[in-house]
């Protein structure tokens, strides 16, 4: 039995702060060089809400939510800082056995890859079934009964319950493991590019199955994607990543309204605009640095046209732009950058 030592009481309102994540760092050390995947970020989050947590591939944000779930591969994978407290859990401090009765019932996750997150030899059902006979005190038959019907919620016949993994298209896959997510109702649950395999009418309609199980039993989302419009459908919060770091933190309306970062601002500027077929798109020059080699001073700085001779000198200084919105950017020190924002110059809001 899990002892009350292991929950994390002292924090104000934590049976509404389902996750709270304080100065993470994680790294990869390897035998020649160390790859400095996370470094520092801090992000809470309350009952059913969703937060996005965006930026491209190598940003960070599949590590940060191993970690969250304490999953991180050891070796080479090494939380070198920080807390993560889940539903009252501090995960940072339970016993194997403990994050098993935890894993599955409070905070589960969608994995990216369906090909590797199932079991080849166990039929779909049976994967599912087990979950449930894990955390709940169910038979069989009735936990097989939960998995057909978690089958039918993600959009597979239930009588497929019964075939194997390799008798599922890669989108189905996905799907099955959606279903293995959700078969307990957790508090917490993390989502890794969870639609990237399905095809658009398939995608939306994962969306809404989880955007209503958010709704029906207060379920709290991290959904990790790159996909803005994904973020716009199902994030009240978004975190923008960038080279292990969150450069811009807020809710919904803050980040797509009011664009603070410059490279948030990238973003937004690269996408397609289906509204005047004739601008050009506006790619972000440049590559993310090698996380083996990151730079002391800002990592953006060398693909942004803001730079200033501030953004080379030391880390990005946090600017608290309102209650609920911040951004870590040196070039506001400067407030003949900020009276040019509020201008209109650049931006997305």
């Amino acid at each position: 039995m899990m002892g009350s030592e292991i929950k994390d009481k002292a924090a104000p309102g934590y049976k509404d702060l389902v996750l709270e994540v304080k100065d993470l760092v994680v790294h990869y050390v390897l035998q020649e060089e160390t790859v400095e995947a996370v470094n520092g970020i801090s992000l809470s989050l309350e009952k059913g809400k969703t937060i996005g947590l965006v930026g491209e591939t190598g940003a960070g944000k599949t590590t940060a939510a191993l970690a969250i779930m304490n999953l991180v591969p050891d070796p080479p994978g090494v939380i070198k800082g920080g807390t993560i407290n889940v539903c009252g859990y501090n995960m940072l401090k339970l016993s194997s056995r403990q994050l098993e009765k935890i894993r599955g019932k409070e905070v589960s996750m969608i994995f990216q890859d369906p090909m590797t997150s199932l079991n080849p030899v166990i039929t779909v059902g049976d994967q599912i079934a087990e979950s449930v006979m894990l955390h709940e005190k169910l038979s069989y038959s009735q936990a097989f009964r939960r998995a057909r019907e978690m089958l039918e919620m993600v959009g597979i016949p239930g009588d497929r319950a019964t075939e194997y993994p390799h008798q599922f298209s890669g989108g189905m896959k996905q799907r099955v493991g959606i279903a293995i997510a959700l078969a307990c109702n957790p508090k917490l649950l993390l989502a890794d590019e969870p639609t990237t395999a399905l095809d658009v009418t398939i995608q939306a309609q994962v969306l809404d199955m989880i955007d209503e199980l958010k709704r029906e039993l207060g379920t709290a989302l991290v959904m990790i994607t790159h996909d803005l419009g994904v973020v716009a459908k199902t994030c009240d919060l978004v975190a923008v990543m960038y080279a292990g770091r969150i450069v811009e933190y807020g809710t919904l309306e803050d980040v797509f309204d009011r664009t603070m970062h410059p490279y948030t601002e990238g973003l937004f500027n690269s996408l397609p605009d289906i509204r005047n077929r004739k601008n050009q798109l506006q790619p972000i020059p440049g590559l993310m640095p090698d996380p083996t080699n990151l730079p002391r001073d800002c990592s953006f700085a060398p693909r942004c046209r803001y730079v200033s001779d501030a953004c080379r000198e030391a880390q990005p200084t946090k600017h608290q732009v309102s209650d609920t919105h911040i951004v870590y950017c040196s070039a506001y020190d400067d407030s003949n950058f900020q009276i040019e924002r509020a201008r209109g110059r650049g931006g997305n809001g």
